[in-house]
C-alpha cells in the first residue's frame, strides 16, 4: 500500500530525533530543508535567526537536511559533520559555523571547526571515516522527497510548505499572522 501524502505537507512529523532550537511548547514549528553549501540557504540563515529572535516564545526551529550533491560537492559532508557534532551536543554551533564558512567545507575544514568547537576528534574522524551518519541525513532527504521538496531551503510552517522564492518576507509575515492569532 502507497502512502499518499499532499504535495504541500509536511510528510514526516517533527519529534525527538529533530534538531530542533526555540520552546517545546512553542504555537508554531518551522521546519527548513536546508543544505549548508546553498547560496540561498545561506541568504536565508540570518533571516531565520532574526524571525526566531523576534517570536522566540512562539516558534521553534527544526534543521533537516537536504543536500544538493549534484551541484554541492561538500553539502553531504557538511551535513554528515552536524550529525558528528549533534551526537557530541554541537548541532547548533556547528549549524552556525557551517554557514558563517559556507565556502570552506572540505573534510579538513570540518575537522577544524570540530576542534573550535572541542568535540572529540578521534571519535569525529571515526565517525566521518565510516560514515556512520550517512544513512540519518539519507532519511532526512527521503522524508523531504515525499514532502515534495525538490530545493533549499523549503520551509514548512505547522506542517504546510510556505512559498519563499520572493523572499522571506512572505514567511515573516506568515509567522507574525499565527503568532499574533
Amino acid at each position: 500500500m502507497s502512502q499518499h501524502t499532499d504535495p504541500f505537507t509536511l510528510a514526516v512529523r517533527v519529534d525527538k530525533t529533530d534538531h530542533i532550537i526555540g520552546p517545546e511548547n512553542a504555537k508554531i514549528t518551522l521546519v527548513e530543508y536546508g543544505d549548508f553549501e546553498c547560496p540561498n540557504c545561506a541568504q536565508a540563515y540570518p533571516a531565520v535567526k532574526m524571525l526566531l529572535k523576534r517570536f522566540e516564545h512562539q516558534v521553534r526551529l527544526a534543521y533537516r537536511h537536504f543536500p544538493l550533491t549534484e551541484v554541492h560537492p561538500h553539502a553531504q559532508l557538511a551535513a554528515e559533520a552536524s550529525e558528528a557534532a549533534a551526537a557530541q551536543n554541537e548541532f547548533w554551533p556547528m549549524y552556525d559555523l557551517l554557514f558563517a564558512h559556507q565556502a570552506h567545507l572540505k573534510l579538513h575544514d570540518l575537522r577544524r571547526y570540530a576542534g573550535q568547537l572541542e568535540l572529540d576528534l578521534e571519535r569525529f574522524d571515526y565517525e566521518m571515516g565510516d560514515q556512520v551518519y550517512r544513512q540519518r541525513v539519507n532519511e532526512h532527504v527521503e522524508g523531504a522527497k515525499r514532502s515534495s521538496v525538490h530545493g533549499t531551503p523549503t520551509f514548512f510552517l505547522n506542517g504546510k510548505i510556505i512559498d519563499v522564492s520572493f523572499g522571506l518576507d512572505h514567511l515573516f509575515k506568515a509567522v507574525e499572522r499565527m503568532a499574533f492569532a
